[in-house]
């Protein structure tokens, strides 16, 4: 086989609409994956989509009917096949050959493949790719086939198009059009191999093993789509190795299904990260001549690899509902993760290295998986790959967010082969875990007011009952799969029932100060998440009100959450004082967005095991903007990002209310292979240290258990809360710190650090910066950027106890004078937030 790449030599013009005179017919130089938007910005015709208000000025972008063409030389090899194959197209696209239109497509979700040999001439071909104007083509889809509920402003669901790229409470409005995949010329004879379903399953643990789960035997199901030459006869041998296990199986001509079961003995099982090692096997496929001659292939081999495990969800009825319980390989795990978005708006910038630095992220984090969200794409293998040797494990949502969805053919032929072409596609990877139907939709349909509007139109239902199901049993059964996010598993309860599945929690954001995590009780969150500014750095890099402040033009171009800055200030109420200064605003508004959902999150694991997970939205950011993620476009890491490595520590102590007693317990949650034992020592302290009542609790927790203390009364007795802490120290534990009054009502020191910075004598561009507490210092945090935009620092949102010290290390470029480091501006905290007051 030979794969010739049409990467070169493209250029982009606009054909139609309300295009600006100087790019009007004009034959632009065009990257190929790529984009309109990028080809404009990198000819210079076109500003930085994401600075100031340029969102605005290019929305005739999106309007614009965009033509991309390159001249090929090509000759022939003498292949029975030569075919276009696309491996994305985004959107709706006429593909011409040498003139003559040889396919249209309207679906960016999955790949197309055309026989052009016929078409092919040897030495100069032109390839033209004719992409219609993506908001006018979603409305006038939804227009002709009757229009269904969507939030946001463009009817995204009428196409088979990524929904955020139409813009979304945390994205930029850039519809784009281009080739966003790899696109070139696959020649072959013969029969290839059209796809591989390599489905795995551990068997039984051997008696002679004792448990030992290494002792397993890995079975392997390879399931082989082949396609045919017209007129190539057989028969072919099919082999799948894995290792030195091989098989092989005779097929004659126009076979297009072929199965191979392999066993491969004492496999090591793959485990997420904190349960065991990620092994991971080669798994290859070939085609091959028969003795008496069969055609064989000119098909490269097929390879991947697999990790042998097991995988379910028991959300098996008990006394407090249905739970939504993950088990790995017969265990379960206790979920700690993040909601996943597209990490460009223009997704052909994330390359491999970008990839690795978000999962690196999570797993820095302590994050044990990663919700691929609906509104976006189905993932590079890139990403996959990196999960699978990470042990971070995957929930997939099928590409369908907060909207009814027409289920007529001239929708639903696209939607069975996007889904049947990514099920195959990603059924390598032991990171994923969980198919889900859908973000928000079946909670939209029973409590949104769709129904009237519908006024009995489809709108997914039979997608998410029926299809995906369907498809799931056929392709792959050895993953679970749920109906939706949230989903309560039952027909007759409200999908985003807190006793039932998997919830969603928005009221706090939304309406209600954070502290209202503690009404709620799910068995699994999947959602919930708080707002906060990026790194001051990427604001005031794309941000350029004068005077700079929160409801400035810029500043709201770049917070896309209804009401968002408002429901900011509002946060603060009751926590912080009112920011006086812009500068406050985004120190306060960063730390409330860690302390919000630090909060939630220690509420919803003391929990455990009635709450076996939580999936914060969101981990990471699609530009720059105000936004709920952990890591901003810039992939600086936030105050919540270290808030969220703390909060998701396999063991964590944290004090909640109790309901009994002194109304006062410390939590401890033990999310590690062995059980541990030992004192606590429990302490009521003056905010400068003063000791005022202790207590030694021996104690003990099994491994991945839960235990409770009750806190007792001469500790929990609280005299003075504006100057009084208590505090549970403990060994393999963070300290834990109960605070009875927020910030704005402590009687905090304003200056209770000393500090002094230095350059780390063995490397240039480290920095040391340590810290001295006199007195109680809340949240101490090191906002480096404000130095060096590229600086990082290893530590944040650091509490410190009278006497306590700490050092944080900062790389960022060399020759900076460290002392810049111990401005006001950068070595910030919560204490200092009352100065002056």
């Amino acid at each position: 086989m030979a794969h010739f790449p049409l990467h070169s030599a493209w250029t982009v013009t606009a054909v139609s609409g309300p295009v600006p005179d100087d790019v009007r017919d004009r034959r632009i130089p065009a990257t190929v994956p790529g984009c309109a938007h990028l080809d404009l910005l990198a000819a210079g015709l076109i500003a930085d989509p994401f600075d100031a208000d340029n969102e605005a000025a290019q929305q005739w972008i999106g309007d614009t009917v965009w033509r991309y063409e390159t001249t090929f030389d090509w000759q022939d090899d003498g292949s029975d096949r030569h075919d276009l194959v696309a491996e994305g197209l985004d959107t709706v696209a006429t593909i011409e050959v040498n003139g003559t239109v040889v396919g249209h497509t309207e679906n960016q979700h999955r790949s197309h493949r055309f026989d052009v040999g016929a078409l092919l001439v040897a030495g100069a071909n032109r390839l033209t790719i004719m992409f219609a104007a993506p908001v006018p083509e979603a409305e006038a889809r939804s227009a002709a086939h009757g229009p269904r509920p969507h939030v946001n402003h463009h009817p995204y669901n009428a196409l088979r198009k990524a929904a955020f790229n139409f813009g979304w409470d945390w994205g930029v409005d850039a519809a784009t059009s281009g080739v966003w995949r790899p696109i070139g010329i696959e020649s072959w004879s013969g029969v290839r191999i059209a796809s591989v379903r390599p489905l795995v399953d551990l068997g039984p643990v051997p008696a002679e093993a004792a448990g030992d789960q290494a002792g397993r035997v890995g079975l392997l199901d390879a399931h082989i789509a082949l396609e045919w030459a017209a007129g190539a006869s057989g028969p072919v041998y099919v082999g799948v190795s894995v290792g030195d296990v091989v098989e092989r199986v005779e097929v004659d001509a126009g076979a297009t299904e072929v199965a191979l079961a392999l066993t491969v003995p004492r496999v090591e099982p793959w485990w997420p990260i904190g349960h065991g090692t990620q092994s991971l096997y080669d798994v290859e496929v070939v085609l091959e001549p028969t003795a008496d001659g069969g055609p064989g292939s000119t098909t490269q081999p097929w390879r991947s690899r697999v990790g042998f495990r097991t995988v379910s969800v028991d959300t098996t009825p008990d006394e407090h509902g249905s739970p939504f319980d993950l088990v790995v390989n017969g265990e379960l795990i206790q979920i700690r993760g993040a909601n996943w978005i597209p990490d460009h708006t223009f997704v052909t910038e994330v390359d491999r290295a970008r990839y690795r630095r978000r999962v690196a992220d999570a797993v820095d984090a302590n994050m044990n998986l990663l919700r691929v969200w609906g509104g976006g794409i189905y993932e590079s293998d890139d990403f996959y790959d990196a999960c699978d040797e990470a042990g971070v494990l995957v929930w997939q949502d099928f590409l369908f967010a907060c909207a009814a969805y027409a289920e007529e053919d001239w929708l639903a032929a696209e939607v069975e082969v996007e889904a049947r072409e990514a099920i195959t596609r990603l059924s390598p990877h032991p990171s994923l875990v969980v198919w889900n139907g859908n973000n928000e939709n079946i909670w939209g349909y029973v409590e949104w007011g769709w129904r009237p509007l519908l006024a009995g139109r489809t709108w997914g239902e039979g997608y998410y009952r029926e299809l995906f199901p369907a498809l799931l049993a056929e392709l792959d059964p050895t993953r679970p799969y749920s109906p939706a996010s949230p989903f309560s598993f039952s027909d007759y309860l409200h999908p985003n029932d807190a006793s039932n599945g998997t919830m969603h929690i928005w009221d706090v954001w939304n309406l209600l100060d954070y502290r209202e995590y503690r009404r709620h009780e799910p068995r699994f969150a999947s959602e919930f998440g708080f707002q906060g500014p990026p790194a001051w750095s990427t604001l005031t890099g794309v941000v350029h009100d004068e005077p700079l402040e929160p409801c400035g033009a810029e500043m709201l171009v770049h917070q896309k959450a209804e009401d968002g800055n408002l429901k900011l200030e509002r946060g603060l109420r009751g926590h912080l004082p009112e920011p006086r200064s812009i500068g406050e605003w985004h120190w306060a508004t960063q730390l409330n967005q860690a302390a919000a959902i630090r909060f939630g999150i220690e509420h919803f694991r003391s929990l455990a095991l009635r709450n076996t997970g939580a999936i914060v939205w969101q981990l990471n950011d699609s530009w720059p903007v105000v936004s709920w993620a952990a890591v901003d476009f810039a992939e600086h890491r936030k105050p919540l990002w270290y808030a969220l490595r703390a909060v998701y520590e396999p063991r964590l102590a944290t004090f909640q209310p109790s309901g009994t007693g002194t109304g006062l317990a410390l939590v401890l949650l033990n999310d590690d292979a062995d059980g541990w034992d030992g004192e606590v020592l429990l302490r009521r302290t003056t905010l400068d240290g003063a000791v005022l009542a202790t207590a030694a609790v021996p104690s003990s927790v099994e491994a991945r258990g839960v235990a409770r203390i009750e806190v007792p009364v001469g500790v929990a007795a609280i005299v003075d809360p504006a100057r009084e802490i208590l505090t549970a120290t403990l060994d393999g534990f963070a300290t834990a710190v109960h605070a009875p009054a927020e910030v704005v009502d402590q009687a905090l020191d304003p200056r209770p650090l000393t500090a002094e910075a230095s350059a780390a004598e063995d490397d240039p561009s480290t920095y040391l910066v340590t810290v001295v507490a006199t007195s109680y210092a809340r949240d101490v945090t090191l906002l480096v950027d404000r130095v060096d935009p590229a600086a990082s620092v290893d530590r944040g949102l650091v509490t410190l106890l009278a006497g306590e010290r700490a050092t944080f290390r900062v790389r960022a470029r060399q020759g900076l004078d460290p002392q810049a480091f111990l401005a006001d501006d950068v070595l910030r905290h919560a204490n200092g937030l009352l100065a002056g007051r």
